[in-house]
């Protein structure tokens, strides 16, 4: 019963997080201040009821926690909000919620071979990350042009839309540099990381279009928040499991 709980207490901070990182591509430090110390009323009946053994788990999934998402934080892999909510998770959930729901045992695959909550969320939500590119590109085949057979790569990491409509819209990268060269020839670079349209205003591209320099529309990428991903990898994870184990497993045959 605590379980459930604990996943119900913390569905609320996650769903508020990831609208904050989509609407200001940011999530206040207050969110998992409040999600913490709310949240210390289960860390302390756990600590009583559980006694040393859950002490001990939730240190140690803590330490390794924090020190893991820190350095991953570090290498840039995530944002800082992104950090702070696992390292949240970590304390809340120092045990692998297992729980009986209308019959049923959960996480229905059972529990990984790492027994660390937080991992397996972060496992998920990179599984989550790694299929965003194919529903981009299912995307793109629903809204198919013969332009997009030039870059056919773009369609697994963007869209086309139109030079008019980049003003009215937020929280975009533009994935092609485009500079006008002395022969007065536009040429067009690859952007790896997208470049920040708000940021990075150029209304030479309207001049581009006018002069029929560039074509009406340009590769666009959404950039979507990582706290998407960590929130689709938290229910995975309580509901499922596991995901990459599970299909590693599966693939070779093991049961």
């Amino acid at each position: 019963m605590i379980e459930i709980l604990k996943i119900l207490f913390t569905m609320p901070f996650l769903l508020y997080a990831c609208y904050t990182d989509l609407k200001e591509r940011r999530v206040s430090n207050k969110v998992w201040k409040c999600m913490l110390a709310s949240g210390s009323v289960f860390v302390i009946y756990e600590s009583f009821t559980g006694g040393i053994p859950y002490i001990k788990s939730l240190i140690l999934s803590s330490v390794i926690v924090f020190i893991s998402i820190y350095i991953l934080f570090q290498l840039g892999a995530f944002g800082g909000g992104d950090a702070k909510g696992l390292i949240v998770l970590s304390i809340l959930f120092p045990l692998y919620p297992i729980f009986l729901f209308s019959g049923e045992v959960y996480p229905l695959f059972g529990l990984p071979p790492i027994g660390l909550f937080t991992f397996t969320v972060l496992g998920n939500a990179l599984l989550v990350t790694v299929l965003v590119p194919l529903g981009m590109f299912c995307y793109n085949l629903l809204h198919f042009s013969h332009e997009m057979l030039k870059n056919p790569l773009y369609m697994f990491i963007g869209y086309r839309t139109e030079v008019s409509s980049l003003k009215n819209k937020e929280h975009l990268g533009l994935l092609e540099k485009f500079e006008l060269n002395e022969s007065g020839v536009v040429t067009r670079k690859f952007a790896r990381t997208g470049l920040d349209f708000d940021a990075n205003r150029k209304p030479e591209l309207e001049e581009y279009l006018k002069k029929g320099l560039i074509e009406k529309e340009v590769w666009v990428t959404p950039g979507l928040p990582f706290m998407l991903s960590i929130t689709a990898g938290f229910i995975t994870a309580v509901v499922f499991g596991d995901l990459i184990f599970y299909a590693v497993f599966s693939f070779l045959g093991v049961n």
